[in-house]
């Protein structure tokens, strides 16, 4: 299993990426078989990652920003196998697995040193991470769906007839996993950046390595936080929010607003993630604020090395 590296699994989503332009060009009778096959394949090669890496750290296993946007990477391709299965017309793929390969190749420059072992730490870090992760791909699923309902609504309005092999879901059901996407979303960051919070207060106490309150990511953190709660409360309380061009354009706007989240932390501007200074031996708690990615597989299998699916 330590044979395995990120370049494994990215290249077969790389191939299963061009498997999926493919469908654009011709018909084919074997691609969905090729397609899924070496989707699958990544798939599983990742899953052996991250498990081998839990299972050779030292201290917290998957703790750091690297594994986190693995992690996230992860639950994207587990999305995309449930489509390619139960939905295989649909296209999802042209839009998905590009954020895939994305966030993998976002996790080569971020940081892989692990978590604090402060018990307190470890606990607010896993409603943290676990949170901000899941509102992460909330985020990123809204966003796949928003610019699926933008192509689909030109297409139609405009009258154009829809590429070779490009179906997408109808604009209602679009409609409705960005409704639920931004709900989500905002649920989900609000106990992240919550908790995040209480963590930084509790590192302060414990006399570890907190994230300054004036970092760059803190404030980025709460106005995507505040971005997504409004977002959830105009379409909750405006009826023509929910519906229609505006409830994509909420969720391509919240994408916006990760995006530059991303850019921050591995910047090497914050402190946040790990980019702090070198002369810290361990981990700081700024890492916790984000990616805590073990957190995210420790909670479910505590049994197992004390990590969370």
């Amino acid at each position: 299993m330590s044979g395995i590296t990120t370049v494994c699994f990215a290249a077969s989503y790389a191939v299963a990426l061009a498997l999926e332009l493919t469908r654009l060009m011709f018909r084919s009778s074997v691609r969905g078989v090729l397609l899924i096959g070496f989707a699958a394949a990544g798939f599983f090669a990742q899953t052996v990652y991250l498990i081998y890496r839990a299972h050779a750290a030292e201290m917290i296993p998957l703790s750091s920003a690297h594994e986190w946007y693995l992690l996230a990477a992860w639950m994207l391709v587990a999305t995309y196998l449930y489509l390619s299965v139960f939905q295989f017309a649909v296209a999802s793929g042209l839009f998905i697995l590009p954020l895939t390969l994305a966030l993998i190749a976002a996790s080569r420059f971020a940081s892989d040193r692990p978590i604090a072992r402060s018990p307190a730490v470890q606990a607010w870090g896993a409603i943290h991470g676990v949170f901000w992760l899941l509102g992460a791909v909330a985020v990123m699923i809204g966003f796949v769906a928003g610019m699926m309902y933008l192509w689909q609504s030109y297409r139609i309005k405009h009258k154009v007839a829809p590429p070779r092999g490009l179906k997408l879901p109808s604009l209602e059901r679009l409609e409705r996993v960005n409704s639920r996407a931004i709900v989500v979303s905002a649920l989900m960051a609000g106990v992240g950046f919550l908790s995040g919070l209480i963590l930084n207060i509790v590192s302060h106490q414990t006399k570890q390595t907190e994230v300054p309150w004036t970092d760059p990511i803190v404030w980025h953190s709460g106005g995507l936080f505040g971005w997504l709660l409004a977002a959830a409360l105009f379409s909750g309380l405006y009826l023509p929010a929910r519906r229609g061009h505006k409830v994509a354009y909420l969720t391509v706007a919240s994408f916006a607003f990760l995006a530059v989240f991303f850019a921050l932390q591995l910047s090497g501007s914050t402190e946040h993630g790990g980019q702090g200074s070198p002369e810290i031996p361990t981990r700081s708690v700024s890492e916790d604020l984000w990616s805590p990615a073990s957190l995210t597989l420790r909670v479910g299998i505590v049994g197992w090395k004390e990590f969370h699916t």
